[in-house]
């Protein structure tokens, strides 16, 4: 087990998260800085002119940074990085985040702890899209001091009524979201100007350089005075002795104080505060990791939160959160996740859309989903009761990430309170699995998956499909095929054929195709699905577990072979709105598979099928989960 960590410093450092939009100076800026004020080790700035040398460029600052070759190549930064800075006496850690926009989840955590930014616009540009996604971002994980600098004024010449026109746009911008800038710092990070030192060409402008500004940030308030939240990280046994780890997200303990466990509400008193190695200690306070015993012996559970009996955080199986969207297709009602929230994780689906912000004009509307990277209010049904505070900037009170079932984080969630249930709300409470979908892929031997299979009537989509399932469970493959007439049988017996009920049956297959998916089967759906919208849906609802396969089969040879006589039976006008006929079929433009039938026997695309599944489902397809 590790040392015991000491108390935090009053002189802890402060955090500053520099953002702004790809190419408008970050990496540049913290280069600069760094150099200003002598906190480059010795030899690094040789190394940043040989490099830039090499390139044929004057001196490249951001290359202090972008110290990965591929990031050097590309001209971004790809990850959120951490430095030690300080200014005197003081300590900063500066957090350089990604301004691309595929590597916006890396600023979610990059940023969430910081005490001021740094939005960095070029005076020239301008605010640009990802001006207000950042200036968004600030607002969503509750940035209290924001600086604006106006970076690469040497391009406007440091003319005044130019820089002070697009210093004005910027304030608009971030007044539409409550956001009151600290400050406006002209400056050109390339050549200095009001970095460390005052620019002899901007004689006009009487404010504070940057670094001026930063030692006016205040230091981070002491999280040691609110009541105690301390999240149960782990609990380990040593003989007869359970010890309790976790880190003290806010308040202090003391040997003999009394604390609630969790949602159960058994009270116990500290019994021992563990230390290996160093004196013995009798209380901790916030940002320490502490191990201690509790008396009497209770055992919580990791994600349990120990608080002061009479100051619970609140409790609620609906939960209102704020969104920050990462995902490249839109978020929709119905869609789970895990919730993660310091140690604790909860499976919650979206049980309702609330608002959302079109970016455009920062206004907030209703929608039925969230659009990619899009920001939002939402509410969450969680499948347990769940304990949490609301979110409070400058502490780490319900900051929550989604994760998807590949634990990609996908979304940045404060949680703001308890939703109540309205009178006819469906209180829909998901319970999922702790089967997590790599124990089942290591019990059976491949990964679940959903292989939608579309076609033509007559194309040969549930012939293939059980020529497949046959080859597929020869091999020991968990597999089902959901075939479109089986469905109409039973599970779908009560839809007809018109658009709404036919997207009807595209859902509920989707979702049966999910549950198997998740319980780690290969799954066969063969099924028309004649429309992109449809097809569509279904892949929302399946997720990145959905494989697109086109049954390519001609017309002509799905009427000749007609086998259900459905073709004949629609020319002759017994049928109306057939696929093919009456109703059109719009064929994958991608598909992930596409089996070319004409000419071909079904065991022979069946084959062809097996193979892209056992490639797509294989165990070393995906790393095992960081544990």
């Amino acid at each position: 087990m590790n040392t015991i960590s000491p108390p935090v410093s009053q002189e802890a450092a402060t955090p500053i998260v520099i953002v702004g939009h790809v190419d408008h100076g970050k990496s540049t800026l913290i280069g600069r800085l760094l150099y200003d004020t002598d906190s480059l080790p010795d030899g690094r700035v040789a190394q940043i002119v040989e490099s830039s040398t090499k390139r044929g460029l004057s001196v490249e600052w951001s290359f202090l940074l972008d110290s990965l070759q591929i990031e050097r190549d590309q001209g971004v930064t790809v990850d959120s990085t951490r430095i030690p800075f300080r200014l005197g006496q003081r300590q900063f850690v500066i957090v350089d985040a990604p301004g691309h926009r595929q590597f916006l989840r890396n600023m979610i955590t990059g940023a969430a702890d910081a005490e001021a930014a740094v939005l960095v616009v070029d005076a020239a540009e301008g605010a640009q899209e990802q001006t207000r996604r950042h200036a968004m971002l600030l607002r969503l994980i509750g940035i209290r001091h924001v600086i604006v600098l106006m970076n690469k004024v040497d391009l406007l010449d440091y003319d005044e009524a130019k820089i002070t026109a697009s210093e004005k746009s910027v304030a608009a911008l971030l007044k539409q979201l409550e956001i009151e800038p600290t400050l406006f710092v002209p400056a050109s990070a390339r050549e200095g100007d009001n970095i460390a030192s005052r620019s002899e060409r901007m004689a006009w402008y009487k404010g504070p350089t940057l670094t001026e500004a930063l030692a006016l940030v205040p230091a981070p308030s002491s999280r040691s005075d609110l009541p105690l939240r301390l999240p149960v990280q782990d609990v380990y046994r040593f003989d007869a002795q359970r010890v309790v780890v976790g880190r003290i997200e806010r308040g202090r303990i003391s040997i003999g104080d009394s604390v609630v466990i969790g949602r159960h509400g058994t009270v116990a008193k500290i019994a021992t505060i563990e230390s290996w190695h160093t004196a013995p200690q009798t209380s901790a306070i916030a940002g320490q990791s502490v191990a201690i015993t509790l008396e009497p012996d209770v055992i919580p559970d990791r994600g349990d939160l120990l608080f002061p009996p009479g100051e619970a955080p609140l409790q609620g199986a609906r939960v209102r959160a704020r969104l920050f969207w990462l995902r490249q297709e839109p978020l929709r009602v119905g869609e789970s996740f895990r919730l993660r929230l310091a140690t604790a994780e909860h499976q919650v689906t979206v049980a309702s859309i609330d608002s959302v912000v079109r970016l455009e004009d920062l206004t907030e509307h209703p929608a039925d989903v969230v659009p990619p990277e899009g920001f939002a209010e939402i509410t969450l049904a969680v499948s347990e009761t769940m304990q949490f505070d609301p979110f409070l900037p400058g502490t780490a009170d319900g900051r929550g990430v989604l994760v998807d079932r590949n634990q990609q984080i996908v979304g940045g969630v404060p949680l703001i309170g308890v939703a109540e249930i309205a009178r006819g709300t469906k209180a829909i409470h998901p319970t999922g699995s702790t089967v997590s979908t790599w124990d089942r892929a290591q019990a059976k031997g491949h990964h679940g998956g959903v292989f939608w299979m579309t076609g033509l009537p007559g194309a040969g989509k549930s012939t293939i499909a059980r020529a497949a399932e046959v080859q597929l469970f020869s091999r020991g493959v968990d597999v089902s095929v959901l075939d479109g007439d089986t469905l109409r049988a039973g599970l779908c017996s009560d839809l007809g054929f018109s658009e709404a009920d036919r997207r009807e049956n595209v859902r509920r297959a989707a979702a049966v195709a999910r549950i198997l998916a998740d319980s780690g089967q290969v799954v066969l759906v063969a099924l028309i699905s004649p429309t992109v919208a449809d097809r569509e849906l279904a892949r929302q609802i399946v997720g990145d577990e959905f494989h697109e396969v086109f049954v390519d089969t001609p017309q002509a040879t799905c009427e000749s072979r007609d086998p259900k006589g459905l073709y004949a039976a629609a020319r002759a006008g017994k049928i109306s709105g057939f696929t093919g006929i009456d109703a059109p079929y719009e064929a994958p433009a991608k598909p992930e598979l596409r089996l070319a039938t004409e000419n071909r026997d079904a065991a022979a695309s069946a084959r062809d099928l097996v193979t892209f599944i056992a490639e797509t489902t294989a165990l070393d397809r995906k790393a095992a989960p960081a544990t």
